[in-house]
């Protein structure tokens, strides 16, 4: 749901951009629904499922899952969840990184759209806060719904000649490291951030540097200006020193997770800000990247010599600070779950091995190097309560909690101000 969410606003950010002539089809709470919203659900749908886009009955199916969408965010404000900037930041990342995948790069997406990647996440990113909450508040009404092993049992008995096989699992862990933590590329990228802001204050001309030497292609060809936006689109770090700024002045060097910035407020209105940066982004380079490979080789060797464990140096060492703690154990996959890269290298593993160095590709931005263990191979089988018992209970809960939900939804519709006005 989240992928095609944001797949809307984007469609409807182009539609806008275009000045076709918009309308509202529904109305949840304090939120619509637009006409060119509607519109492309409908056309993505009839293309992933080979559909009609003209059938009225897929129409209607649609409009109705967006304005249970509006329903739980409308739930979600009047409960207090509350998503934090990091959290959005990570969901964005994930947004762009799946779509420069189905797109096939980060310059067809940046074409498609008719704007930066940066500006894409501007643009949309209260929308995909919202979303965030709606998703949110579903999770933390069904997100702990359990069931009995009677339940499994009898979903099991009920579904097992159509639950069909169990596919082909591994089960994997990792060690990453990101060769940006080094300190000499951090300080190589503060240096010439430090350098430009001295050439600004010497006279030099903040347009031509932004154009020149910033890292943000989304305001470089602007000479650094980002606009005016309200408060809550610039990452934190950026946002407490842009607001503390007075017209025209200039800040320090401002470190943020995407680099370091140069800042100027040329305008302030309420909690609307107009300002321009420079950014110089910590770049990776041969020296930082072999060193990296070079670390996981030695560790890797370290390991398999029965010098010390997979999971001791993964605690130590792992700049995934997500799976770090568990002794980098990423955790049950199957074959259609792993990306190409990942699933060369797992393929060719036994049971117990562990792989050579290899380049992962966390997000448009940030990339760095792993070397992958295989725990367990599970083949492909026909499930069993006994073999598959966990697996199966995953499918009852799921069941279970889609039904409690389902049953939620009706109770909200009776509870909020909705109206569908096609």
């Amino acid at each position: 749901m989240k992928k095609i969410f944001f797949i809307t606003l984007l469609a409807s950010y182009s539609i806008f951009g275009q000045e076709v002539l918009d309308k509202i089809v529904a109305i949840v709470d304090n939120e619509i629904v637009l006409k060119s919203e509607l519109d492309f659900q409908v056309a993505l749908a009839a293309a992933q499922k080979n559909l009609d886009p003209k059938d009225e009955k897929i129409r209607r199916q649609i409009i109705e899952g967006m304005i249970i969408d509006k329903l739980l965010y409308a739930q979600a404000e009047l409960d207090s969840i509350t998503v934090t900037d990091d959290e959005v930041d990570q969901q964005l990342d994930m947004q762009m990184n799946y779509f420069i995948q189905q797109y096939g790069s980060r310059e067809r997406v940046e074409s498609t759209y008719g704007m930066s990647i940066e500006k894409i996440k501007r643009e949309f990113r209260n929308d995909t806060r919202k979303n965030m909450m709606a998703e949110r508040v579903k999770m933390q009404k069904f997100g702990t719904i359990d069931v009995s092993r009677r339940e499994v049992t009898e979903f099991f008995n009920s579904y097992k000649d159509s639950l069909g096989v169990i596919p082909e699992k591994f089960n994997i862990s990792h060690i990453f490291i990101n060769p940006t933590q080094t300190e000499k590329v951090r300080k190589r990228a503060k240096d010439l951030a430090n350098s430009l802001l001295d050439s600004i204050k010497l006279g030099s001309d903040f347009a031509e540097l932004a154009k020149k030497f910033s890292d943000d292609p989304g305001s470089a060809a602007q000479g650094g200006d980002l606009g005016s936006v309200k408060r809550g689109v610039f990452f934190p770090e950026f946002e407490s020193v842009a607001y503390s700024l007075k017209r025209g002045q200039l800040s320090d060097v401002v470190e943020s997770p995407v680099g370091f910035h140069i800042i100027q407020l040329i305008d302030r209105k309420g909690e609307s800000i107009h300002t321009r940066h420079i950014l110089v982004k910590i770049k990776n380079d041969d020296e930082a990247d072999l060193k990296s490979i070079e670390f996981l080789t030695e560790l890797r060797d370290s390991i398999t010599k029965n010098e010390n464990t997979f999971v001791f140096y993964a605690k130590k060492y792992s700049d995934d600070k997500e799976t770090a703690g568990f002794g980098g154990e990423l955790g049950n996959f199957e074959i259609s779950q792993l990306d190409k890269s990942l699933l060369d290298q797992v393929y060719k593993l036994k049971e117990g091995e562990i792989g050579f160095p290899k380049r992962l590709q966390v997000n448009p931005t940030t990339y760095g190097f792993h070397i992958v263990k295989l725990t367990k191979r599970t083949p492909q089988h026909s499930p069993t309560i006994e073999e598959d018992f966990e697996e199966i209970k995953k499918l009852a809960q799921f069941q279970k909690r889609e039904k409690n939900f389902r049953e939620w939804v009706e109770e909200l519709k009776q509870q909020l101000y909705w109206e569908i006005k096609i």
